[in-house]
C-alpha cells in the first residue's frame, strides 16, 4: 500500500529537516537519447532546487533505476515523463504529473514546482495514456502522442505474431499437404498430418482479430479493459452471432477496442462505496463492460452489418450482365477494402456460388484481387525500407509469402497500422487487379485466389492471371509508398520526441504501450532510436517508427560479429602512431582519427558529408557517398538535433564495416533544426552495419545521452584546445 499525498513535503522521514520527495519516470517507445537526458535534466533540476528525486530510467535496454515499493511509500510526488504507457497503479494515492519525455528535458524545474499541486492519482492501474488527459495537472503542454495512436499501435504490435504465424502454418499446409478440387476448392485431406498444420494456423488467424481489440483496449483502459476488449474482439469477427455471413473483421476490431477502452474508463469513474472497490478492477468492471459491449454490438452494431452484407450480395448480383472490367473493378475494391470482413467476404462468396453455375470469370476476378494487398505491402517494404521499421520489414516478408498462396489478411497489420494509407492504395492495386482479370476473361475453377491457384491448375488464362497480379501488385506498393512518403512529409516540421514515426513506424514496430521497454532498436532511417520524429520504432513496436526526436541510438552502435577484431586493428594501428589504448572512447568506436577540433561546414548537409569523411579515415568506411545519403535519409525522417546545441546524426548502412563514432566541434554552430532553436556546436555522428546488434552499445550511447546533459561537460568539450583535450574530457563518459 502507498501513503496517501499530503501536503508536501510529507518526506517519510523524521530528520532534522525534511526536504521534498519525488520519483520520476522517464520513457520513450523506441529511443535512448531523450529517455536519459530527461532523467538527467530531472536530476540537476532537482539538486538545485533542493529536492530529492529518484529517477527510474525505461529506455531500450530496459528499466533502470527501478522504483522500490519504499521508495514510493515515502514519495511526496510523482512525475512521468514518457511517449509510452507507464503503468501508473503503483503511483495510487501520490500526486502524479504526466507530459511527454521533451517536456522533462525544457522545463524539469517546472515539473518540479507543478508536482507540489498536482491532483492524486486515484489508483485503478491506469497508464499513462490515460492520465494524460485526466491527471496531468497542468502539465504544461508536452508534445505527448495521443492516446488513440498508441492504443492502434499497442494492439498492432500484439497482433503481428498472430497473423505471421497463423498465415505462415496456413500457407505451408496449403502448399505441402494440399490439393485442387473443383467441389472444394484448395483442400486438405481430412485426418492428415497437413490438416492438424492447417487447423493450428486457423486458430492463430481467429485469435488475431480479438487480440487486435483487447490490446487497444488494454492500452486505454488498462487491465479490467483487456477481458471486454478481447470478448468484443471475438464477437466482432463471428459474423454468426448477429446474423451476418461473415464478420466484421479488423475494421470492427479497432471499433470495439476502443469501445472497450473508453466504455472502462467511464464505469471507473463511477463513485462507488468504499467496500466495493477493491472488487471493481477484477469482477465489476470486466463484467459490465463486457456484457454492455457485447450486447451492443450484437443488437445495434451487428444488424447494420448484417444488412450491408445482404443487399451487397443483391447488389452485385444484379450487375452480372455489365462490363466485365467494371465488375472485376468493383470486386477488386470490396476484396480489398477490409480482408476478411464484411465486404471483402461478400465478393468472395458472391464469386465461389458462381463457380457451380458454371460462370468461373467472376472468381478469377477475385482470385486476381486476393493476394495484391500482401504482395503489394510486402513490395512496398522493399522498395522504401527508411519507412519502414525493422520489424515492419520482417512483417513484409512474411506478409509476401502469405500473399504468394492467396492470404489477404498478410497486409492487415500494415492497414491497421497507417489505414488512411495503406486501405486506399490496397483498393486502387485491387481493382486494377480484378479490371485486368475481368478484361482477359481470367476463370477460377476453386474458391480460393492468389498465385498458388495457377500453379495448381485451377485456373485458366494463367499468363494474363499473373500480368493482373503483377500490375496490382505494383500499383499497390508504389501507392502505398508515395501516401506514406506525403504523410510523413507533412508531419516534418511538427515538433517530434522519441520514438516511432506516427505512421511508418508504428506500428508495427511493437512499439507498443504494452510492449516491453526491453525491446531491440535499431539505427537506421525511419526505424532508429536517435530519432527526433520516430520508428517507433521498432518493437520492439512497435512499431513504427515516426517522427521522432533524437532517440539515442538504439542499436546505433550495435556490434558486427567482426566488431572486436576491428577495434583490436584499430587500436594496433593508433597505437604504431603513437597513441595508446587509452586514446579509445565508446569501447573504442571514437578515437583521435575520428576527433576534430574544428567543424568547417557552415549548413547541415555540408557537416553531415565533412563528418562522414571524418569517419573514413578509420578504413570502416567502404562508400562514402552512400554513408553521406544514409544520414540524410534520416534526417528526413526528422531532425537528429537534440537540442543544448548537441546533435548525433546518424546512420544504419553496409556502407560501414563495423560500427563508427565521430566528434567534431563548430565554433558558429550549425543549424540542424533542433527543438530549442540552438544551433548545433557539439556534432557526433554514428553509423553501423545493417547487420549491428548488441546491448552494450545501447548502454555506451545511453550514458552519452546522460553525461551530455551535464553543462560542465559539455564547456568542456567546447574548450577544449585539441583532439588529446577532447579524448582526455569524453574519457568521463563511464
Amino acid at each position: 500500500m502507498t501513503s496517501p499525498a499530503g501536503l508536501p513535503p510529507t518526506g517519510g522521514g523524521s530528520g532534522e529537516r525534511q526536504r521534498l520527495k519525488l520519483l520520476a519516470v522517464t520513457a520513450c517507445p523506441t529511443g535512448i537519447a531523450h529517455t536519459y537526458m530527461a532523467a538527467e535534466k530531472l536530476s540537476q533540476a532537482a539538486e538545485q532546487l533542493g529536492v530529492d528525486i529518484k529517477v527510474e530510467t525505461q529506455g531500450s535496454i530496459g528499466a533502470e533505476n527501478v522504483l522500490t515499493d519504499n521508495d514510493v511509500r515515502t514519495a511526496d510526488g510523482v512525475i512521468i515523463a514518457a511517449d509510452k504507457d507507464v503503468d501508473l497503479s503503483r503511483f495510487a494515492g501520490k500526486r502524479v504529473v504526466t507530459v511527454g519525455v521533451a517536456e522533462g528535458i525544457h522545463h524539469p524545474e517546472r515539473l518540479i514546482e507543478q508536482v507540489r499541486t498536482a491532483p492524486v492519482h486515484g489508483g485503478g492501474g491506469s497508464g499513462t495514456s490515460t492520465s494524460s488527459s485526466t491527471n496531468s495537472g497542468g502539465s504544461g503542454g508536452g508534445k505527448e502522442r495521443s492516446v488513440g495512436y498508441k492504443a492502434l499501435m499497442n494492439g498492432v504490435s500484439y497482433m503481428i505474431p498472430f497473423v505471421v504465424v497463423g498465415g505462415l502454418l496456413i500457407a505451408i499446409s496449403l502448399s505441402l499437404g494440399g490439393h485442387t478440387d473443383p467441389s472444394g476448392g484448395l483442400v486438405i485431406p481430412k485426418d492428415s498430418f497437413w490438416m492438424d498444420v492447417n487447423n493450428i494456423g486457423v486458430i492463430g488467424f481467429q485469435l488475431m482479430v480479438p487480440i487486435l481489440s483487447g490490446y487497444i483496449a488494454y492500452a486505454i483502459g488498462d487491465r479490467p479493459a483487456l477481458v471486454p476488449g478481447m470478448v468484443g474482439g471475438w464477437i466482432t469477427n463471428t459474423g454468426s452471432l448477429y446474423d451476418s455471413e461473415a464478420g466484421a473483421g479488423f475494421i470492427g476490431a479497432i471499433v470495439t477496442g476502443f469501445l472497450a477502452g473508453y466504455l472502462v474508463l467511464w464505469i471507473k469513474k463511477v463513485e462507488v462505496p468504499k467496500f466495493v472497490r477493491p472488487i471493481m478492477p477484477i469482477i465489476v468492471i470486466p463484467i459490465v463492460a463486457t456484457t454492455a459491449l457485447g450486447l451492443f454490438f450484437i443488437y445495434v452494431i451487428g444488424e447494420p452489418i448484417s444488412w450491408v452484407f445482404e443487399h451487397l450480395t443483391d447488389w452485385l448480383g444484379g450487375m452480372t450482365g455489365t462490363s466485365a472490367v467494371l465488375l472485376g473493378a468493383i470486386l477488386g475494391l470490396m476484396i480489398a477494402f477490409d480482408m476478411g470482413g464484411p465486404v471483402n467476404k461478400t465478393a468472395f462468396l458472391f464469386g465461389a456460388g458462381l463457380i457451380a453455375t458454371g460462370n468461373q470469370e467472376v472468381m478469377g476476378m477475385c482470385a486476381a484481387a486476393i493476394p495484391v494487398m500482401p504482395l503489394g505491402q510486402g513490395l512496398a517494404t522493399l522498395i522504401r525500407k527508411r519507412l519502414y521499421t525493422e520489424q515492419e520489414r520482417e512483417t513484409g516478408l512474411a506478409s509476401l509469402f502469405m500473399g504468394l498462396f492467396g492470404i489477404s489478411e498478410g497486409a492487415i497489420p500494415f492497414a491497421a497500422a497507417r489505414p488512411a494509407q495503406v486501405i486506399p492504395a490496397n483498393m486502387l492495386g485491387g481493382a486494377v487487379a480484378g479490371a485486368l482479370a475481368g478484361l482477359a476473361g481470367v476463370e477460377d475453377a476453386v474458391p480460393h485466389g492468389g498465385p498458388i491457384v495457377a500453379v495448381l491448375g485451377a485456373v485458366s488464362g494463367v499468363p494474363m492471371f499473373f500480368v493482373a497480379v503483377v500490375i496490382g501488385t505494383v500499383v499497390t506498393a508504389l501507392t502505398t509508398v508515395a501516401l506514406v512518403d506525403v504523410s510523413e512529409r507533412r508531419r516534418k516540421g511538427q515538433p517530434m520526441v522519441d520514438g516511432l514515426a506516427p505512421q511508418p513506424e508504428l506500428a508495427l514496430a511493437g512499439v507498443s504501450a504494452g510492449a516491453g521497454a526491453g525491446a531491440g532498436l535499431s539505427v537506421g532511417a525511419g526505424s532508429d532510436g536517435l530519432g527526433t520524429g520516430g520508428g517507433t520504432a521498432t518493437a520492439h513496436a512497435p512499431a513504427q517508427r515516426t517522427d521522432s526526436v533524437p532517440a539515442s541510438a538504439g542499436s546505433a552502435a550495435d556490434a558486427s560479429p567482426d566488431a572486436t577484431a576491428d577495434r583490436s586493428a584499430d587500436a594496433s594501428t593508433d597505437a604504431s602512431a603513437g597513441a595508446s589504448d587509452d586514446d579509445e572512447v565508446l569501447s573504442g568506436y571514437l578515437t583521435a582519427r575520428t576527433v576534430k577540433v574544428r567543424l568547417d561546414s557552415g549548413d547541415k548537409e555540408a557537416a553531415i558529408r565533412e563528418m562522414a569523411g571524418l569517419l573514413a579515415a578509420t578504413g570502416k568506411v567502404t562508400d562514402v557517398e552512400e554513408l553521406v545519403a544514409a544520414a540524410l535519409r534520416r534526417e528526413e525522417q526528422g531532425t537528429t538535433g537534440l537540442g543544448e546545441e548537441i546533435a548525433i546524426p546518424h546512420a544504419k548502412t553496409d556502407a560501414v564495416t563495423a560500427p563508427v563514432v565521430g566528434f567534431a566541434r563548430s565554433a558558429e554552430g550549425v543549424e540542424w533544426g533542433s527543438l530549442d532553436g540552438t544551433k548545433a556546436k557539439l556534432v557526433f555522428m554514428i553509423s553501423v552495419p545493417e547487420a549491428a546488434a548488441g546491448d552494450e552499445h545501447l548502454r555506451i550511447l545511453a550514458l552519452l545521452s546522460r553525461k551530455l546533459m551535464d553543462t560542465g561537460f559539455r564547456e568542456r568539450l567546447m574548450t577544449a584546445p585539441d583532439e588529446a583535450a577532447v579524448l582526455d574530457v569524453l574519457r568521463e563518459i563511464r
